[in-house]
């Protein structure tokens, strides 16, 4: 007979995994160097184990790339009291929509051709006082979106599909 805390892991664990549709790439940027200004791209070119190509952090780590959901960009602005927020002034490489980049958190997902997976959230540093002011830093606590690594390179282009890989059950 089956364990029922077995069966109910296995249950949470697809339940994680199970989003309604795919996501969509809505916008690509570029970090050329520290302080440098964010270059927004149409496409890109992941390569395994370090991140986007031009990007600074395209080297070994949890931070290889950086993804947060275009749903939150609005929710950021009316939290700073701003009428709008521009993806280049949160710093992110991708903006997404239609599927919750926290649901990715730890799992595999696939964007154009190239492989993923999420390794935790991105928090906001303090820099995030100075590009949308006073309480910007707290306005990104809980939508600053994720970080991930990148497992298989190749290209993302605007308008691609976010999608998950399948999580079997044990």
């Amino acid at each position: 007979m089956p364990n029922r805390f077995a069966l109910e892991a296995a249950t949470l664990r697809q339940l994680m995994a199970r989003h309604a549709a795919p996501g969509q790439v809505q916008w690509i940027g570029l970090r050329p160097a520290r302080e440098a200004p964010v270059t927004v791209r149409s496409q890109a070119v992941a390569i395994a184990g370090h991140g986007l190509d031009g990007d600074r952090y395209a080297r070994d780590g949890k931070r290889q790339v950086t993804l947060i959901q275009a749903e939150h960009l609005p929710v950021v602005a009316k939290l700073c009291g701003r009428g709008a927020v521009a993806p280049e002034t949160l710093r992110r490489n991708l903006v997404v929509s239609g599927i919750s980049v926290l649901a990715l958190r730890n799992q595999r997902f696939r964007i154009g051709s190239a492989l993923f997976e999420g390794t935790g959230p991105c928090e906001p540093c303090s820099k995030m006082e100075a590009a949308l002011g006073p309480g910007g830093y707290n306005a990104m606590r809980g939508h600053g979106g994720i970080c991930a690594r990148v497992l298989e390179g190749g290209a993302i282009a605007l308008g691609d599909a976010v999608v998950a890989e399948a999580v079997d059950a044990p």
